[in-house]
């Protein structure tokens, strides 16, 4: 409750903008203690948040004057290396799943950021960097255990309540608190390959158009990546892969990376799968401002490449204030998932786009938040729609643009369904939301 040891802390999240106070926060332990917190809030007339990672930048988890669950106590994950299963409850980091499978040489994908909570990124989908060999995290999971908006305790599997195994594989919060996961594994290894090249941005259109191309045929182990950003000398952009196996194969496709150009700097290193892991993670990330849109595209023409490399302004450094923007490739195993077998949509495409920007200064905000907008305005003309968990909380207000954007016409019509049938009264709606029917 406010004023008591810890609550505090329990309701700061990743992005620092976000300062709400709940009524009360239940930490819990158990799927019995979810249970009796679904049930207290709907006596009380609560809103309901669900806290796992916290990374959600809207803030979702944290309602003001609400009761916010935060199942952060419920972290575990248990490893059957011989059915390469993994039951992960639904409090885990990604980092713990990552930790535990390792040590049999097996992973399943599993965001870029180990500190990520596994039940946001799943339900949302889950991009990572096995995803072109082994789908999303979503396309992973075997079954779900899940709390009802009634307070019922249910599975959701190909077999059991398959409408709701649909609907959360790629649709969300929406249908209920997730306590329990269970992955499919697979042999990985524990070895990677990472190669970046750095070019001056005002030259580096026809590197990304060769980049671009060498992508279109590149291994499913390999995940291209570009990225530009404000270095001390004008701003740089960095094209490269991430390479999930053995690093000797991943080498072979150096020369064609050497070929795009004369870097001004490059890296190559091999690290471990579990330093891959982490090496996006943010120290003191939660003393940071936070905002950033995103696009999907499936074509990426010369045009959005200049719009890539100018990221919002009018010039290559027009801004202190321009955002980092990047990529990451999709396709390979992503793709070959019928787009009807579940909520998540876009599997056609080529490129995950982002821009974003931390700081740490308030007064900031409306100038960090515009920039980034801006980057995002650039690239929407060659957009084909969005990754539900980038939606941006502007975005959601605005009527249902922000969920039409992430799904189809006929997917958000059996989302509704879906959403109609477990949780009519929408009480799961602290989220990226689709409305029930009535």
């Amino acid at each position: 409750m406010p004023g008591d040891a810890g609550y505090d802390t329990a309701r700061t999240v990743w992005n620092a903008m976000i300062d709400r106070r709940p009524r009360m926060i239940v930490r819990a332990a158990s799927v019995a203690d979810v249970v009796a917190a679904v049930r207290l809030a709907r006596e009380l007339d609560l809103e309901i948040g669900v806290r796992c990672g916290g990374h959600n930048a809207a803030g979702f988890a944290v309602p003001d004057g609400g009761l916010m669950i935060d199942l952060t106590p419920m972290g575990g994950v248990r490893i059957d290396p011989v059915r390469r299963r993994a039951r992960v409850q639904g409090g885990a980091l990604l980092g713990a799943l990552d930790q535990a499978a390792q040590a049999y040489g097996l992973a399943t994908t599993a965001g870029n950021v180990s500190h990520t909570g596994v039940g946001g990124l799943t339900l949302g989908g889950g991009m990572g960097w096995l995803a072109r060999q082994h789908g999303l995290a979503c396309d992973n999971v075997i079954s779900y255990t899940v709390v009802t908006a009634e307070g019922e305790v249910i599975t959701a599997s190909r077999d059991e309540n398959p409408d709701l195994f649909w609907g959360l594989r790629g649709g969300g919060g929406n249908f209920g608190i997730v306590t329990e996961f269970e992955f499919a594994l697979h042999h990985t290894g524990t070895r990677t390959l990472v190669a970046e090249f750095d070019f001056r941005a005002e030259d580096a259109v026809p590197v990304i158009e060769r980049w671009r191309d060498l992508n279109a045929v590149a291994p499913r182990q390999a995940t291209f990546t570009a990225a530009v950003d404000s270095g001390p000398a004008g701003p740089i952009a960095t094209v490269g892969f991430v390479w999930v196996g053995d690093p000797e194969q991943g080498r072979r496709l150096l020369p064609a990376m050497r070929a795009l150009g004369r870097p001004l700097a490059s890296r190559v290193t091999t690290p471990s799968y579990l330093d891959l892991q982490q090496r996006n993670d943010t120290t003191g990330g939660h003393a940071y401002r936070r905002y950033a849109k995103g696009h999907y595209l499936r074509r990426f023409p010369t045009a959005a490449i200049e719009a890539f490399l100018l990221r919002g302004g009018t010039n290559l450094s027009s801004s202190p204030y321009l955002p980092g923007v990047d990529l990451q490739a999709h396709g390979g195993a992503i793709a070959d998932v019928p787009e009807a077998d579940a909520a998540f949509s876009h599997r056609g495409t080529m490129f995950e786009f982002g821009a974003g920007s931390r700081w740490t200064v308030p007064a900031e905000d409306d100038a960090r938040m515009g920039a980034a907008r801006a980057a995002g305005a650039a690239l929407e003309p060659y957009a084909s729609g969005v990754y539900v968990n980038s939606l941006t909380a502007d975005e959601l207000a605005d009527g249902r643009r922000g969920v039409r954007r992430a799904y189809s016409a006929a997917k958000l019509a059996r989302l509704t369904a879906v959403k109609t049938a477990y949780d009519p009264a929408n009480v799961f709606h602290l989220n990226q939301n689709i409305r029930p029917a009535r």
